[in-house]
């Protein structure tokens, strides 16, 4: 079976699951993980610009697409002449079941039941001291957060913090003013690439709120990436413990 994945974290599963480069044909330029092998992978545009006919020319005998991270458009164009299956990941259990989904597509039901274990494993380990709020940004000029309806406000709750924005929907955007209830600020490694001078930025403004870079991979890429990230919530929960759970 050749497949084209239009979905980062989607790729990153097939490979995890167990599939080849013989198997998966087109990737986007954002499907990074793993390197060593998504590099021999054709690549056939961004997830919201699909060069349609890069992906005629690969002629797939399926297409994975991710209802929030494609062009509605675009996929429904895909699928005049594929078959295409889109996924909609709102929680963790729906990752249960994509995981479970995929694995039974590509009878690899065994591989991704130990994903799943792990996953939950992950997601099960101590919480900072106390429930702490937190502002997750994921944008600037202007800021923007998550909303209760995200697959990052899901994974923020599940290790242990509330989200200063829960009674927001999707990615709104907020003010510098208002982060000031939030215990933590963090500003993810993407999509916006935040970095030091940034906490800097907003250290100038709120100098006693704890502020720091978080991998917005481990937040937001839904499939089997979780399960590696048990050690970095792990590491960053006991850093918020260190500094602020008194």
């Amino acid at each position: 079976m050749k497949i084209v994945s239009l979905v980062p974290s989607i790729t990153e599963a097939l490979f995890d699951l167990g599939l080849t480069e013989q198997e998966i044909v087109g990737r986007t330029k954002f499907c990074i993980h793993p390197a060593d092998r998504v590099k021999n992978v054709s690549v056939i545009g961004g997830t919201k610009n699909i060069n349609i006919d890069k992906i005629k020319a690969l002629q797939p005998d399926l297409i994975l697409a991710n209802k929030e991270e494609n062009v509605k458009e675009q996929v429904e164009a895909l699928m005049d002449d594929f078959k295409v299956i889109v996924t909609n990941v709102e929680n963790i259990e729906d990752n249960y079941y994509l995981l479970k989904n995929l694995g039974k597509l590509f009878h690899k039901e065994d591989k991704a039941q130990l994903f799943n274990l792990k996953i939950y494993e992950v997601l099960n380990q101590p919480a900072p001291d106390s429930r702490l709020k937190a502002a997750y940004l994921i944008w600037k000029n202007p800021y923007m957060t998550v909303g209760s309806d995200t697959f990052i406000h899901k994974i923020l709750a599940e290790i242990g913090f509330e989200n200063l924005f829960k009674d927001l929907k999707r990615y709104p955007e907020i003010t510098t003013e208002d982060l000031a209830g939030a215990d933590v600020i963090m500003l993810s490694s993407e999509p916006f690439p935040f970095k030091e001078k940034h906490i800097e930025e907003l250290k100038a403004v709120y100098p006693d709120i704890k502020i720091m870079i978080v991998d917005g991979e481990a937040f937001s890429w839904y499939g089997t990436h979780i399960a590696k990230c048990g050690d970095y919530f792990n590491d960053l929960i006991q850093e918020v413990n260190a500094e602020i759970v008194k």
